[in-house]
């Protein structure tokens, strides 16, 4: 039996609130139980200097959590003066995550910044962030279109993310945090809308695991980010 009493195969309830914020080009508030980030997307008519002059655009992310996000207070990551090495690596895979559904050249030389905030912590925050991040995007990306600023819809494939792991010897989908701080293998799958792989990070946390349990994790990583998606259309119809 899952801590919250779930089926194997179960999401949590994931709710998207979208037009969260007046001031961003995109925005809304995720929820998947009681993870709970803030994504807005900004409009930039500017790109990094390593792309300038090439026509192409470009998607990036930044990535934080607020000081009373989990149980206990962190220190505001500025106060230090410095981002710690988990935030750059969640905010670089945000950003690499929502790359991969766009068309750069149809983007055209113009930036969107992504920030993801978490809210509320309580497993996830990384998949939560791509999967809000997506719908942030979309409704930045539907002002250009409807402005015509972009021709043609820059945005291939929708991008969503789902954790699954074994947890108590059992191949779990979309892990909280009781589950993900006990569970003997922990994975993040992100993946298209159409079912096509953009990167999987998966790790032995307390054993190892076979072949045969990665493709069950495969299959409900498959079912979730399909469930996503669908919540994504819906959000942004």
């Amino acid at each position: 039996m899952r801590p919250s009493g779930r089926d194997l195969s179960e999401m949590r309830t994931v709710s998207i609130e979208t037009g969260f914020t007046k001031h961003a080009e995109g925005s809304c508030l995720i929820k998947m139980g009681d993870t709970h980030v803030l994504c807005t997307a900004t409009i930039e008519d500017r790109v990094p200097p390593f792309i300038k002059g090439s026509g192409l655009g470009w998607v990036t992310a930044e990535y934080g959590m607020l000081p009373r996000a989990t149980n206990i207070r962190m220190r505001r990551e500025a106060a230090s003066g410095k981002q710690g090495g988990r935030t750059v690596e969640i905010q670089r895979l945000i950003g690499r995550a929502l790359r991969a559904g766009v068309d750069r050249v149809a983007l055209g030389e113009r930036q969107i910044t992504v920030d993801c905030d978490v809210i509320q912590a309580d497993g996830g925050t990384r998949c939560a962030s791509i999967t809000g991040g997506w719908v942030a995007l979309r409704l930045a990306v539907n002002k250009l279109m409807k402005a015509g600023d972009v021709i043609s819809d820059p945005l291939v494939d929708p991008v969503a993310a789902v954790s699954c792991g074994i947890y108590a010897g059992q191949p779990v989908l979309d892990l909280d945090y009781p589950e993900d701080s006990e569970a003997g293998v922990d994975g993040n799958f992100i993946m298209t809308g159409s079912g096509k792989l953009i990167e999987v990070q998966m790790s032995a946390e307390g054993s190892v695991f076979s072949r045969a349990q990665m493709d069950q994790l495969m299959d409900l990583a498959e079912k979730g980010v399909g469930e996503l998606a669908a919540a994504q259309k819906a959000a942004t119809a």
